[in-house]
């Protein structure tokens, strides 16, 4: 239920309005005086304050500061018996949420309390959203529980709390952008924006415009302005994936930034300040790009003030067991199948499999897996070939089925799995939305 604290001294003015709006089936709390009210305030939640300025013991519009420190995400409503602007100014700076005049503003209280009650539950959601993104992204969320695994983590939380410039190096597929969200959401700027960008997925004068924005005009096809991910990270933490890929005259731009907290828009002329927090990561050993000056020495430097390196999967054996468990949750309730047993044969082949494609490349065979299974049960008959028979490609190992059967029946229990969604098929399935139309036609699906 919606809950109001009345702060007011005038006994027969606060307990008629109590009155008029408990008959919008709001449930009032009173209080005489500021002392009493901040007693309440630390006892339980209200949505909305309703406060008198001259109270005995204070002055409402100095009181509201003191409230919002305990309950940051209720709405306040000033009451004066004689209004004046420069009182009002201030409380809407203090925080209220509006400032209105006893007797002369009667007929706006009720509207007035309903858009703060509205506007109080808004925070409410946006908070718990801000909480649940949180929690997902903490250290705590990372799976595994080997001694990699858990060293790096220990890393990662103590540089969380820190302003340091990060470097996470490791094999592609060993989950470094999660990594670099953790470190954003555990630390001081986890309110602030996460901004992830792969360096590797754009040419030189797109990813300059990516990173910095540009000036309407700058260059053909630059209609108006643009705002750069540098500014839109603003106090918050940019992630530069891949950051080996990138060309090493924009690497000195980047160094512009970590140095003198400074960026120019392309066709700008003057720089513009920026607060940004840059962790980068790379597959590559940029000591050897380095070495054939494919990287900035000075820039690797800047970068690597804290260091990080993910373990590849094949150095965390015993971590499979979690990861498998994790995935068949995730792709059986989306697939609405239940999942009741995972043979021992077919974790045995997982762990033996020297997954060069990381975490990534297991998610997919467990998720292919749980398509292909009719029952509650994970077997090898679900896994690739690559997988049941390693270091063979032999054809010999194909069943006798004709391959256009066997690729009739898989894009049958594909487009099954993702009921009837086509562009997901294609994207599991690795192939064209044309492609997959076409295959369609072809095998009268």
């Amino acid at each position: 239920m919606r809950k109001i604290l009345l702060i007011d001294d005038e006994e027969k003015l606060r307990k008629l309005m109590a009155r008029i709006i408990e008959l919008e089936k709001i449930e009032v709390s009173q209080a005489e005086n500021a002392t009493a009210g901040l007693k309440l305030l630390e006892k339980q939640y209200f949505d909305v304050i309703i406060c008198d300025v001259k109270l005995p013991d204070a002055n409402g519009v100095d009181l509201i500061p003191q409230i919002k420190r305990i309950q940051p995400l209720a709405e306040i409503i000033l009451l004066t018996a004689y209004g004046n602007i420069p009182d009002g100014v201030q409380a809407i700076k203090n925080g209220a949420f509006d400032y209105i005049t006893k007797g002369d503003d009667n007929n706006r209280i009720i509207p007035l309390i309903y858009r703060a009650l509205e506007k109080a539950e808004l925070f409410k959601r946006v908070n718990q959203l801000e909480q649940k993104i949180e929690q997902k992204y903490s250290f705590d969320n990372i799976i595994g529980r080997s001694t990699p695994i858990l060293s790096a983590i220990e890393m990662g939380r103590k540089v969380a709390q820190t302003g340091a410039t990060v470097l996470l190096t490791g094999e592609t597929g060993t989950g470094k952008e999660v990594f670099a969200q953790s470190i954003h959401y555990g630390s001081q700027r986890k309110n602030k924006p996460f901004v992830a960008i792969n360096c590797s997925a754009f040419s030189k004068e797109l990813l300059e415009s990516e990173l910095f924005g540009h000036k309407a005009g700058a260059f053909t096809g630059a209609l108006k302005d643009k705002k750069g991910l540098f500014e839109e990270a603003h106090q918050g933490t940019i992630f530069l994936d891949e950051i080996g890929e990138m060309p090493v005259d924009l690497q000195a731009k980047i160094l512009r930034v970590l140095e003198t907290k400074e960026f120019i828009k392309i066709g700008e002329t003057k720089s513009q300040k920026v607060d940004v927090r840059i962790i980068a990561a790379t597959n590559r050993v940029l000591e050897d790009e380095i070495e054939t000056e494919h990287f900035r020495r000075d820039l690797f430097y800047r970068l690597s003030v804290f260091q990080i390196h993910l373990p590849p999967l094949r150095e965390r054996i015993s971590d499979i067991k979690l990861f498998v468990s994790e995935f068949v949750n995730l792709f059986a309730t989306k697939s609405n199948k239940r999942i009741n047993i995972i043979s021992q044969d077919y974790l045995k082949l997982l762990e033996q499999s020297s997954w060069k494609g990381n975490i990534r490349e297991l998610r997919n065979v467990i998720e292919r897996s749980v398509i292909l299974t009719d029952d509650d049960t994970l077997n090898i008959e679900t896994l690739p070939l690559e997988i049941r028979y390693p270091g063979t490609n032999s054809p010999e190992f194909i069943t006798t089925l004709a391959l256009s059967d066997i690729e009739r029946l898989h894009i049958k229990k594909i487009l099954d799995y993702t009921k009837g969604n086509k562009a997901e098929a294609a994207r599991i399935l690795k192939i064209g939305i044309a492609t997959l139309y076409r295959k369609i036609e072809e095998y009268k699906l």
